[in-house]
């Protein structure tokens, strides 16, 4: 315990100060698990002194101790030993509340509870209360201890440390002086014992005859000795009386002491309670003039409006005052709120009469209006009734936050009355932009351009009138188709016009209502949140504040779409909306959708490819509004699924009469009717979709459109029977490579070099096919002779052979006289001219082809010939020059 103790005083309390007075180890019942330890100690910096019991335990390294506890000893008001007769180890102390303690000893608890009886007999002047302690542990603090009771109790605050002390410089020349007279000393300790002996006993009789010859004057000290002794007696007896009457004074001053304190906490809470109650009452007190002005105030003016929500925010502020609930149980306090709930239930009543007046008539006044209104393809105006109620904004706000049943009443009136208004509107503005559309549709009911393109529209009616033309007439036909009429034309960009208009008037109106019903009805989350996060950091005033609104102004810009079109749009900002506006749009816009469905429909009836012009134009304002995560976008998106469902049929519809169609066996087959629709349909579509976020719709229908046009090629080239497979194969994919090439369309490259690919293959088969073997009596003999050399017949051993001899083969080559072969590719290049189209302009390519093909003959036979009958100066009758001069003669002539 002693290097514990020592170990304490240097490591955690002598650099604080602090000085250890008593120790024990401790631990709490009933577990004996030792490591904490309870220390008395005395802090000597403070004037008083002050005294600190402190619970130390070791920390986490094992090799030191840290302070866990601490209490001052004057708040100890009970310590318990628990017995005075039985020995226990166990004692409580009570400071706030009563700490259980035990040791391993009774003398180790003993010692502690004795120190501390010690110190607050010393320290304290209010001291605890020590019960159930034996009698000899208490006792008087002014009782001196005997040596072997002082020697045991070593922790006791009476006995100080014994310092060490140097000697003085003369004590020290002293010693030197003597040491240096006797130096035998040194050498042997006896002689200079006997020595310092004998000279001790010559001073202690010098000693006694001085003494014995001033006894007089030793008397006489003695005598003043003993009144000095009576006089301090005399003076201890009166400084005990003035201990006496101090200790009472010292009682006293600390009375006064605490009195005084009392009175000063007394004060303070005597001002914090006045302030708090001024404050309460300040804050409860509205004005006469709110009150007025909520009881009887004038909701027609904007003035009156203004009044009556400054009113609104004072008695809302009155009637939620921040203030401990232990005021509220206060009888004016709930008197005081009971008046006011019965201000604001008035109010309240009034401003919601006065509101669903306001609704009611505003909904007829514009019904009437709206019966008055012209032909023309606008949606009315609804800025009025905004202006008119936006002035309401803050008192509606105020219903919102102090009646909720009556705010809920005035929205379903609100939606009640202006979707009856809305569905009335909407169904007057598509049914006007249904009669502007079916008006110019009908004149050009009838034009071919729109048979090809409509839905209703079959290409087997078409193919029937071009059935019986000429090739060259279908030619011209499908070049006079290839945009369409100007008719045609002027009606899809009616409809398009149309279209943008019914999107950007119905944008208008309902991002229009949205802004106001965010403003008005106070829906966006955002509001509320600044609301509530304005609550924690301010005062309730600031939760919304009144504004005198004289002239309100909507905050628009204007964006030009292009072809004099310009649309109205809000800012980014205003248009952040949530589920509560979404909800109450669907209200005011039962039939939105369903009206922009029967448009769909009806639009889809006039003309098939108009789902195109809806696919883009719809597209565009649903990314539009997906920016704004409005209502709108919502119902544009899922008509959006409706006209790209439309779309898809529309294709199907075009794949289905691919599929159907039948050429005509009984005239040239040319460019197949299918081939030149998805030409015009392609020209029309990149019109359409130029730009356009639904461009990928469009690329899935050509690939589509594109494989099944394939593969009804290679039916039509397979089953028709006036014109050669090859040369429908080629004509046909011929046109289709084309046509890829001129889209430029990154999904279809498989299918453009596809189309090539087969143009190619079938070119060289049709050539090869018609050209055949122009001179065959000639290809038969040098086939012979091939089979000869591949026979292992040296080549120049041919022409010794009976069947392949020289003779042999001039009878062969007097056949093919140059104006034979001049006369048979002539007639074979009016067999070529009839059977290819005009249109594509392939007949050049074709005759081009076999001229190479015949010159590969041509030279191919001449090289037989050298080296199978060398200097026999045989050759054809025309050389490769007069072939290129036929090929080039004929081509001329036709």
């Amino acid at each position: 315990m002693a290097s514990v103790k020592h170990t304490l005083q240097r490591d955690l309390f002598l650099p604080n100060d602090e000085r250890l007075i008593s120790l024990i180890s401790v631990y709490k019942p009933p577990r004996k698990r030792k490591g904490s330890y309870l220390c008395a100690v005395l802090n000597t910096t403070d004037s008083p002194i002050r005294v600190f019991i402190y619970q130390v335990k070791k920390t986490d390294r094992g090799d030191a101790y840290k302070k866990k506890l601490s209490w001052l000893l004057r708040d100890l008001r009970n310590v318990d030993g628990r017995s005075a007769q039985k020995e226990t180890t166990e004692f409580d102390l009570q400071f706030e509340k009563i700490y259980s303690w035990a040791t391993s000893s009774m003398e180790e608890k003993e010692g502690f509870l004795s120190s501390l009886w010690r110190l607050s007999q010393r320290y304290l002047i209010q001291k605890p209360t020590f019960v159930n302690i034996p009698e000899h542990l208490i006792q008087d603090i002014n009782q001196p201890l005997d040596q072997g009771q002082a020697a045991q109790d070593g922790d006791d605050i009476s006995i100080e440390d014994e310092d060490y002390q140097a000697l003085s410089a003369k004590e020290e020349s002293d010693l030197e002086r003597l040491m240096s007279s006797c130096q035998a000393g040194i050498a042997n300790a006896e002689v200079f014992a006997d020595q310092l002996s004998k000279e001790l006993s010559v001073l202690d009789g010098a000693n006694i005859h001085s003494i014995m010859g001033s006894e007089d004057q030793v008397l006489n000290l003695m005598r003043l000795l003993d009144d000095g002794i009576k006089q301090a007696e005399m003076v201890e007896q009166q400084l005990n009386s003035y201990d006496t009457i101090l200790e009472n004074v010292k009682e006293q001053m600390e009375v006064m002491k605490d009195k005084d304190m009392l009175m000063t906490i007394r004060n303070t809470n005597h001002h914090k309670l006045t302030e708090e109650l001024n404050g309460l009452v300040s804050n409860m007190d509205l004005e006469l003039k709110h009150m007025s002005a909520l009881l009887d105030g004038d909701l027609q003016t904007p003035n009156g409006i203004y009044d009556c929500a400054i009113a609104a925010q004072a008695l809302y502020r009155c009637m939620n005052v921040d203030m401990d609930p232990a005021l509220k149980k206060l009888g004016a306090v709930e008197e005081q709120q009971k008046k006011f709930g019965k201000i604001s239930a008035t109010f309240s009543k009034r401003l919601s009469q006065h509101l669903n007046n306001l609704f009611i008539h505003q909904g007829n006044q514009m019904a009437e209006l709206l019966g008055r209104s012209s032909g023309e393809l606008k949606m009315p105006q609804h800025d009025k009734i905004h202006k008119e109620l936006i002035i309401y904004s803050d008192l509606m706000y105020w219903l919102k936050t102090t009646d909720p049943l009556v705010f809920d009443c005035l929205s379903e009136v609100y939606c009640e009355n202006l979707s009856k208004l809305y569905v009335r509107e909407l169904q007057e503005f598509l049914d006007c932009a249904k009669q502007k559309l079916a008006s110019k549709t009908e004149k050009g009911k009838h034009n071919m351009a729109s048979m090809l393109s409509g839905s209703s529209t079959s290409l087997e009616k078409v193919s029937s009138k071009v059935r019986g033309r000429s090739p060259s007439m279908q030619s011209i036909d499908s070049v006079s188709m290839r945009y369409g009429s100007e008719t045609d034309i002027a009606n899809r960009n009616l409809f398009d016009s149309i279209l943008e208009k019914v999107f950007v008037e119905l944008e208008r109106v309902c991002l229009a209502e949205q802004d106001f019903c965010d403003k008005f009805f106070h829906l966006s989350d955002t509001v509320v949140a600044e609301a509530k996060d304005g609550d924690q950091d301010n005062d309730s005033s600031d939760i919304w504040t009144p504004r005198k609104i004289t002239n309100v102004q909507e905050e628009y810009f204007e964006e030009n779409l292009g072809e004099g079109l310009y649309q109205r749009r809000t800012t980014k900002e205003k248009r952040q909306i949530n589920d509560s506006v979404r909800s109450m749009l669907g209200s005011l816009f039962p039939s939105l959708e369903h009206d922009i469905d029967n448009f769909i429909m009806f639009s889809d009836r006039q003309d098939g490819l108009y789902s195109m012009y809806m696919l883009v134009r719809m597209g565009q304002h649903v990314i539009n509004a997906q920016h704004v995560g409005s209502f709108l976008s919502m119902t544009f998106g899922n008509c959006l699924v409706k006209v790209k469902r439309n779309f898809d049929k529309y294709i199907m519809s075009q794949i289905k009469n691919i599929e159907e169609m039948k050429v005509s066996k009984k005239n040239r087959c040319g460019i197949i009717l299918f081939v030149q629709s998805f030409e015009e349909f392609a020209n029309l579509a990149e019109n359409i979709f130029r730009g356009s976020e639904r461009r990928t719709d469009l690329e899935k229908a050509y690939t589509k459109l594109v494989q099944v046009i394939f593969e009804q090629i290679v039916r039509v080239a397979r089953d028709h029977q006036k014109t050669p497979k090859d040369v429908v194969m080629m004509e046909n994919f011929h046109r289709m490579y084309r046509i890829l090439s001129h889209l430029k369309v990154a999904c279809l490259e498989g299918e453009k070099k596809e189309s090539r690919a087969k143009y190619t293959e079938h070119l060289a088969h049709y050539t090869a096919g018609l050209l055949g073997r122009p001179l065959e009596k000639l290809h038969i003999f040098f086939e012979g002779v091939q089979a000869r050399i591949a026979a292992g017949v040296k080549p120049e051993e041919v022409g010794f052979q009976l069947m392949f001899s020289k003779q042999e083969l001039r009878k062969v080559i007097k056949d093919y006289p140059a104006k034979e072969v001049k006369k048979t590719l002539d007639h074979m290049y009016k067999k070529v001219e009839k059977q290819l189209c005009e249109e594509e302009n392939l007949l050049q390519v074709v005759w081009r082809e076999m001229q190479n093909l015949f010159i590969n003959q041509y030279k191919h036979y001449d090289d037989l010939m050298k080296k199978c009958y060398p200097d026999s100066q045989i050759s054809l009758d025309f050389s490769i020059e007069d072939l290129l001069q036929y090929f080039s003669d004929i081509a001329q002539s036709h």
